[in-house]
């Protein structure tokens, strides 16, 4: 029943007709990438400065600098319901003080049943007819970094991605869009970040496959395809403020916090119809630099609670863990849904490989 529920959630993206533009379109862009910015509740924004960046802050390729960097991810929500990977590669261009990544995300849902065509077109039940299906988003991301005007405290980044979704036999659709990030290096040693997601809006166009959705019962049609063959994805802008503080010879202590603008009315705690914003904070205690212990709490959302009716707020607590060894660094994360306090958590594992380090 939960699979079934979950994957109507993501099906109902585009079978309804909504406005083309839509809150929640791309949303899987959205969870980010390595066990490091998910234990500390997103807040990396100005802190991330290897291969995941491309997920948080394209800025923070800049700390890509020698060799290359190269990730994988994997994690599973809901009960292993809905399997999400991450695959990257960075590496900084020569003589240019930039640095350049490639990254491949992947969020699926295998064996949804299928019962569209349960019900002949006389209305009798066939179970016969029932089928199963997949639904995968997927995206590519082409990242790039460099320092503006030759600035050294100063670091632009900008990702081009390419999105295909798929919804089993039923529909298809492709986007693209653009990211834009930010990150000033304060000679007070503050680290000051700013991303905007979807900065020109991502557009993704939709085939939808009428014969396979629809379905004729009794000369009545359900299923019908959508009206419309095109969603905008709005633009997103993420900010946020770090310093890193040495707390003896072996221990640092790198707090982050900032806010997340959602351009649309949610269910955040300050939301507007002009705008939506969410605080997040996180920290991490690093140990000689190979031992890292993190903390995070983000999505803080003004929900109705079911059991008595009333409003309150809800938020997704998160934590994890580190161990570096040379260039070689394994990350976990574990995240509640923060929804009424629910009992689903999702655990995430992350692996990097720096060249740099093993070579240094």
């Amino acid at each position: 029943m939960i699979k079934i529920l979950f994957a109507a959630f993501l099906f109902f993206g585009f079978i309804s007709e909504a406005q083309i533009v839509r809150k929640y379109s791309n949303e899987f862009l959205s969870i980010g990438a390595g066990a490091r910015g998910l234990a500390m509740g997103g807040a990396v924004i100005s802190s991330q400065n290897d291969v995941y960046s491309p997920m948080w802050n394209p800025a923070g390729l800049i700390g890509v600098e020698r060799d290359w960097q190269g990730a994988a991810m994997h994690a599973e929500y809901f009960e292993s319901i809905a399997k999400y990977d991450y695959l990257a590669f960075a590496k900084p261009v020569d003589n240019k003080g930039g640095a350049f990544a490639i990254s491949i995300v992947r969020l699926g849902i295998d064996n949804i049943l299928n019962t569209t065509q349960l019900i002949d077109p006389e209305g009798n039940i066939d179970y016969d007819k029932i089928t199963s299906f997949s639904q995968s988003d997927y995206a590519a991301l082409v990242s790039y970094a460099f320092h503006p005007g030759g600035d050294q405290r100063l670091d632009f980044g900008v990702n081009a991605k390419l999105v295909y979704r798929n919804v089993g036999k039923f529909a298809s659709g492709y986007g693209f869009g653009f990211d834009l990030g930010a990150i000033y290096h304060a000679d007070s040693g503050w680290n000051y970040g700013a991303v905007l997601k979807d900065a020109t809006t991502t557009v993704n166009f939709w085939t939808v496959n009428q014969k396979e959705l629809s379905a004729v019962v009794n000369g009545e049609e359900f299923n019908p395809a959508p009206k419309d063959k095109m969603e905008l994805t709005m633009p997103k802008l993420n900010l946020g403020l770090s310093r890193n503080f040495e707390l003896n010879r072996d221990l640092e202590l790198l707090p982050e916090a900032g806010i997340n603008v959602d351009f649309a009315k949610t269910a955040a705690v300050i939301s507007t119809d002009f705008a939506s914003i969410t605080p997040y904070a996180g920290a991490e205690l690093k140990f000689q630099d190979m031992v890292f212990v993190r903390v995070g709490v983000n999505r803080f959302q003004n929900i109705t609670d079911i059991e008595n009716l009333k409003r309150k707020i809800s938020f997704q607590p998160s934590a994890g863990i580190g161990i570096k060894y040379q260039g070689l660094t394994l990350d976990y994360a574990i995240t509640n849904s923060g929804i009424g306090g629910s009992n689903f958590y999702s655990n995430f594992f992350s692996l990097k490989l720096d060249m740099g380090d093993f070579r240094n």
